[in-house]
């Protein structure tokens, strides 16, 4: 029996990767993670929380739902148009 895996893209980062998982100014759910290196919006606090498990390596002791609104703003990184063709 073959079993595929799935290896999240945040992988490289620490175990103890911190990710917020809150609602924005419009009520849509996001899960971002502290320096904003990956997160999401989401239709429902489960799945919100079901992609942060996912990303930090299944550790929720580092999922924190906050109370006060969040923003999904993962900084841009400088991309060479040239180099991403």
């Amino acid at each position: 029996m073959n079993a595929k895996v799935t290896i999240p893209p945040s992988c490289s980062l620490a175990a103890s990767t911190v990710v917020f998982v809150g609602r924005d100014c419009l009520g849509n759910w996001i899960a971002r993670e502290r320096n904003g290196f990956f997160g999401g919006l989401f239709v429902s606090r489960a799945e919100a929380f079901k992609y942060a498990l996912f990303e930090n390596g299944h550790h929720p002791e580092t999922v924190f739902e906050v109370s006060r609104e969040i923003d999904l703003d993962i900084p841009s990184q400088s991309i060479d148009r040239n180099e991403a063709l």
